[in-house]
């Protein structure tokens, strides 16, 4: 069944439409969630909760991208989460072994496709990445994740930011050019054609 059908049952109360919804993007809305959050269970929360929410509203949806509309209703959930954690600080716990050490999840045990070193070196460009995108105003984060990570055209993105598309256009500009300063810091962990690139622009 493609996508279109799938939406209609779904806004007819069919359940099991619906969840195949959700395997085609939970994906998707997990790792706009983790971009914007920066927290893998807090990612989690919002992308269920999105997917509630979407449940709950979708005799609303009226057409044009699926894939953008689910985008917006995982970004308010993102902005919910972010104004309760204003209200409700917390420390993150790292865990610690016996010697009360922070202990570092090796993560490329996780992916026997790449060598450690590969996997490590990955690692470290994407903290870079998520250092540099937490370091931007929440406006300008959500643009840039919607654009460039998750690939939505400007329209797209302004609709599920639920932003003008000039303010879109300005807002994205404007982070692009503070992730490139940002990621000069990290310069050695970029990849070589990035590296030629710049150094042919300077």
């Amino acid at each position: 069944m493609e996508e279109p059908a799938l939406i209609r049952a779904a806004q007819r109360g069919d359940l099991e439409a619906f969840n195949r919804l959700v395997l085609a993007y939970q994906e998707a809305l997990f790792n706009t969630a983790l971009r914007i959050l920066g927290d893998e269970d807090l990612a989690a929360d919002a992308a269920q909760e999105a997917f509630l929410s979407a449940f709950r509203a979708i005799h609303a949806y009226r057409g044009g991208s699926f894939r953008a509309w689910l985008l917006r209703t995982v970004t308010n959930a993102c902005y919910d989460e972010l104004r309760r954690r204003k209200r409700r600080p917390t420390t993150p716990l790292d865990p610690e072994g016996d010697d009360g050490e922070e202990v570092e999840s090796p993560r490329w045990l996780a992916d026997p496709s790449d060598s450690p070193e590969q996997a490590l070196e990955r690692a470290e460009l994407e903290h870079a990445i998520q250092h540099c995108l937490e370091a931007l105003p929440l406006e300008f984060r959500v643009v840039v994740v919607l654009t460039d990570i998750q690939g939505l055209d400007y329209k797209e993105a302004a609709r599920a930011a639920r932003l003008p598309l000039g303010t879109v256009k300005s807002r994205l500009a404007r982070a692009r050019l503070r992730l490139r300063e940002c990621l000069q810091a990290f310069w050695e962990l970029l990849p070589a054609a990035f590296r030629l690139l710049e150094e042919r622009g300077a």
